[in-house]
């Protein structure tokens, strides 16, 4: 990486109710079905409030931090975004809840007099709040309706959809990876940055993010991570930096989406203030609490062979348990692994050790639930798919696994 993309993007990095004109036809849609707009609350079984729960769902899906410092008046996404349809927002990974979508709306998409190829569709989504993690601002400026300010949610790149209406649109599936967003591609719109670190951006690729880029300039993409089937896990992210979620929501907050607030981390030399007001903090708890209140989402039926899957937990528990253990199928409460014992190590080439630039230097092992839903596989997706993954563990532990060994434990992982 280059001192001066550095340099430029952490300047850039760092420093960081609407109404539409649009055509008439589509406005009376939108004003027909957006007051039956609503959310529900959720409860939580790890002691929280349902009211608590409740707020945190809010703050995932529709809260930005204050972020809008950033992508707007930073990087200036608001101007590349205001020219995009949602065709084309679709093909990056941004998602449409269908439920927020009036039945008028529907209708209108269904039959074609609503327009996927025209940006003033994407102002009415943003209007209704349907664009899955993106929060927008839309006023009349010299007579013509404009994006003027933009901001990000957690829910962009964890959450997305279960297709029901169309691809890329659907019913929200909060907690799952979006491994179909291309986040570098996305901020790479921003006329903001320079070519090189456009670049970087570019070659993220989908579902990959750096959550570290900015900090120390090294170019490393992560598989961006699940957000459900957390709780009792107390090291949530790869290298278990922090002991709870609402660390590494702080972090996140702060240091990434560039919400107002500060996250300062001794061991790593982070320090970041952005805004002189804190935007964050006492939105935490109840982000945390609506976090671990979802669970992992169960297999669909007919995804996994049972009798293999029965077969393959034998194997699981001869050769896997030891690590993958407990309820979580994991021993991350208890300890950290060493970079050697990580299948994810050696990066790629040219590619810095993930673990090198965190706070622990180590890895947790990665729990099991719902492991079926998220490939690619460990922290980097160097695995494509779970037979990948097995292969892996087998050639360099030594396993010594059969062919049908590893079916079954494949499908068996399927089963979680």
């Amino acid at each position: 990486m280059h001192t001066v993309v550095r340099r430029h993007f952490t300047r850039s990095w760092g420093r960081c109710e609407s109404r539409i004109r649009m055509p008439e036809s589509l406005a009376r849609l939108v004003l027909a079905g957006a007051l039956a707009m609503g959310l529900g609350a959720c409860d939580s079984s790890d002691g929280s409030t349902s009211d608590q729960v409740a707020e945190g769902k809010q703050t995932f899906r529709y809260e930005t931090f204050g972020d809008e410092t950033k992508w707007t008046d930073v990087l200036r996404l608001h101007e590349a975004i205001s020219t995009v349809d949602p065709a084309t927002a679709l093909s990056v990974g941004l998602k449409v809840d269908s439920e927020a979508l009036p039945p008028a709306v529907v209708t209108g998409i269904q039959n074609g007099s609503i327009s996927l190829t025209d940006p003033a569709t994407t102002l009415a989504l943003l209007k209704l709040d349907a664009v899955v993690g993106v929060k927008g601002t839309v006023t009349v400026v010299n007579g013509k309706d404009t994006l003027t300010r933009v901001g990000i949610t957690c829910a962009l790149c964890h959450s997305t959809v279960d297709d029901s209406f169309a691809p890329g649109v659907g019913k929200r599936l909060d907690g799952y990876p979006n491994r179909d967003l291309d986040v570098g591609t996305i901020v790479a719109l921003s006329p903001a940055l320079d070519d090189a670190t456009r670049a970087v951006f570019k070659s993220w690729g989908k579902g990959r993010y750096d959550p570290r880029f900015n900090l120390d300039g090294q170019n490393g993409p992560q598989v961006i991570p699940p957000a459900y089937g957390l709780q009792d896990v107390h090291s949530v992210t790869a290298t278990g930096d922090g002991t709870e979620v609402q660390y590494w929501n702080r972090y996140v907050a702060v240091t990434q989406m560039g919400g107002h607030g500060s996250f300062s981390e001794p061991r790593t030399g982070v320090s970041v203030t952005n805004g002189s007001d804190d935007l964050v903090s006492s939105k935490l708890p109840g982000l945390q609490a609506y976090q671990l209140s979802i669970p992992a989402p169960a297999p669909p039926a007919g995804s996994f062979d049972a009798a293999a899957a029965t077969r393959g937990k034998q194997v699981f528990d001869a050769t896997c348990a030891t690590c993958h253990s407990g309820p979580q199928f994991t021993d991350a409460n208890t300890r950290l692994h060493p970079v050697s014992d990580s299948m994810g190590e050696p990066e790629a080439s040219g590619v810095p050790s993930y673990a090198s630039r965190s706070a622990t230097k180590m890895y947790r092992t990665a729990p099991l639930k719902g492991v079926w839903q998220h490939p690619p596989y460990f922290h980097n997706g160097s695995a494509a798919t779970l037979e990948d993954v097995v292969s892996t563990y087998n050639d360099r532990r030594s396993l010594g696994l059969t062919s049908d060994q590893r079916t079954d434990l494949v499908e068996y992982l399927k089963s979680l």
